[in-house]
């Protein structure tokens, strides 16, 4: 099998599996969230210290996914926030985890050990605040962010490659093939998008708030890619994983999600419209 066609049909697969996840009910898109920070944050970890403080990884994993939950049963079931005792709890346990530890060479591993936890858990624990809107799950508003990141990687990939040859690059050391030609034609084309799912009636906003939130999301999700690019070439990785045949890991395909999914509910919140 080509690796077009293999990328093909993961990446269908992949798309299903993402759509089931948002559409079905909140327990599957549970499912799918938990799912996916466990992998994440497990390449993440991968990349950054291998099999080291292993015990300390699982920790800050089971804190993640804790600390999911909670704020997905705070949404769906109302339940108090008395329970937020859980994930502090499994969270104090990792520097605990590294004073019992027998590798005390490798301290700086615990700053990458918290880093995953803000930069991977967090993000993806907020987006119960996307996902449930008046106290109803409905992952549309989600979903829509998900085309929005999409269709500012297509357009920038597409901008990049047909007019970007030879001009300015964005972060040359990070990512040479990024260009400010490829920003643009981004986020234009997730501009363009966001009027389109406006005129369908899936969003609910001002036009102005529609063109707002494709310019964060299309900004949000360029300094995602690049951090995670960032991250990968400190520590000599081109790939994250290798979950998604002829995609990479999992961190590779929510790299840009990770920032712009909370700019979005950040400035939908600001704004009063969540």
């Amino acid at each position: 099998m080509s690796n077009l066609a293999l990328r093909t049909i993961s990446g269908a697969g992949f798309v299903v599996i993402m759509l089931c996840g948002l559409l079905i009910n909140q327990y599957i898109f549970a499912a799918l969230v938990i799912f996916l920070m466990i992998t994440m944050m497990r390449e993440f970890y991968r990349m950054s210290m291998g099999s080291r403080h292993l015990a300390s990884q699982i920790l800050a994993i089971a804190a993640g996914v804790a600390e999911f939950c909670l704020l997905f049963s705070l949404f769906n079931w109302n339940l108090g926030i008395k329970f937020i005792a859980l994930p502090l709890s499994v969270l104090m346990a990792i520097p605990i985890s590294a004073v019992l530890s027998r590798d005390h060479e490798n301290v700086s591993d615990f700053a990458y050990i918290l880093a995953g936890i803000l930069y991977i858990a967090i993000p993806l624990t907020l987006s119960n605040v996307v996902a449930f809107r008046g106290g109803e799950f409905s992952a549309r508003l989600l979903l829509c962010f998900f085309i929005l990141i999409w269709c500012s990687d297509v357009g920038a990939y597409t901008a990049g490659k047909f007019f970007g040859e030879g001009k300015r690059k964005m972060a040359q050391d990070i990512s040479p093939k990024k260009t400010w030609v490829g920003f643009f034609g981004g986020l234009l084309f997730c501009m363009v998008s966001a009027i389109v799912i406006k005129l369908t009636g899936i969003f609910d906003y001002h036009w102005g708030h529609c063109l707002a939130l494709a310019a964060l999301i299309h900004v949000g999700g360029v300094f995602g890619d690049l951090f995670e690019s960032l991250w990968k070439r400190h520590f000599g990785f081109k790939d994250s994983g290798n979950i998604i045949p002829g995609h990479g890991g999992m961190l590779d395909r929510f790299d840009s999600t990770l920032i712009a999914m909370p700019l979005g509910a950040i400035y939908l919140s600001i704004m009063g419209l969540l």
